[in-house]
């Protein structure tokens, strides 16, 4: 299986994360010109950097339209870290409606109750559809990925071989062993056994611990699978606090070491159009976009776009009573290079 397929020749538009917002998901058709069914008068297709699912109330919806039109060669679609754990079979927050229907949180009064479940004789097409994803979309001008572009990833993908599963399967191994080999992987659970109530403390003082931070480090980055689907995570100077403990390395910028002249959109990163108040994600999902604005261009050459702009936290602002919304589902219009929200234009 490919990976790295070629992107649609002519004009695209490259939609953010999606997470089963299927309203704003149409709205954003609507709104750049494309009928029910992904047809454009004009000829321009769509693109998604992944993370179709998850979260949002209709994930099968999206997944049905949007299946519907790559089998109609009028979009193409990523994979991205949310299929990417649906086909690993790994539940996470908000995965339920697939992986497992009967988990509390997508029972009455839990997190993800207003989701709605797979039907069972559709999962198996689901996932035969998210394994047919490629990981990487190129051509001369634009490149296209959910989470990272960096070469030696890049390189190690073109040379897999197998499914996606299957690639991410051989890394994860790979990188297994040799964290074992090198005695890693034990000084590093030793430091886990060692700091173990600390790690989950807030209130502690905690140091960084060397060992799990090269574990951490090595097996995110081992994995090109992960690296294009999450991003780069790096060791850091100081443990930070997130998701109830204290961790070793953090998610980098890589943007700003990209020099290649080929432009990058991705998704992934939850950028904000406006600040979004009262968001459980907003202390353990720190910025990465510094001092630039929601509509710039990133990196040393201004040539990377993050178009993801927090669609996925949408059910928060549902749940606090909003009734409109700080969150937008967008496209970025290319060659134009124009942001387009769900509801106009943004620059």
């Amino acid at each position: 299986m490919q990976h790295i397929r070629p992107l649609f020749e002519g004009p695209v538009d490259v939609v953010g994360d999606v997470h089963g917002e299927i309203d704003a998901l149409l709205a954003l058709m609507r709104t750049l010109g494309y009928d029910a069914q992904g047809e454009h008068p004009q000829g321009r297709r769509l693109v998604f950097v992944g993370d179709l699912t998850d979260r949002g109330p209709d994930s099968p919806a999206v997944l049905e339209l949007v299946m519907s039109m790559v089998q109609r060669q009028v979009a193409q679609c990523l994979l991205g870290n949310h299929e990417l754990n649906l086909l690993r079979g790994s539940n996470k927050a908000g995965n339920a409606w697939l992986l497992d229907p009967l988990r509390t949180e997508q029972q009455p009064g839990g997190e993800f109750a207003h989701s709605q479940v797979a039907n069972p004789a559709s999962v198996e097409g689901y996932l035969r559809f998210m394994s047919s994803l490629p990981l990487v979309l190129e051509r001369d001008d634009l490149r296209v990925v959910h989470a990272a572009w960096l070469q030696d990833t890049i390189t190690a993908l073109r040379n897999a071989r197998g499914t996606v599963l299957q690639t991410y399967q051989h890394h994860e191994q790979l990188t297994l062993q040799q964290l074992s080999q090198d005695g890693v992987d034990q000084r590093a659970s030793s430091e886990q056994h060692h700091y173990s109530a600390a790690l989950h403390d807030r209130d502690t003082q905690m140091a960084l611990l060397p060992a799990l931070a090269e574990r951490d480090e090595r097996h995110q980055m081992g994995n090109p699978v992960r690296v294009v689907t999450s991003g780069v995570e790096r060791r850091t100077a100081k443990p930070f606090w997130s998701s109830g403990q204290w961790r070793m390395c953090d998610r980098v910028p890589w943007w700003n070491e990209y020099v290649d002249a080929q432009a990058v959109i991705m998704g992934h990163y939850w950028r904000q159009l406006r600040p979004i108040a009262g968001s459980s994600h907003a202390a353990s999902k720190p910025s990465l976009f510094g001092d630039a604005q929601p509509s710039d261009w990133l990196g040393p050459r201004r040539n990377v776009f993050c178009v993801d702009f927090s669609v996925g936290r949408r059910y928060e602002e549902r749940k606090s009573g909003k009734r409109t919304f700080d969150t937008r589902l967008c496209a970025m219009r290319w060659p134009e290079r124009l942001l387009i929200a769900e509801d106009g234009l943004v620059s």
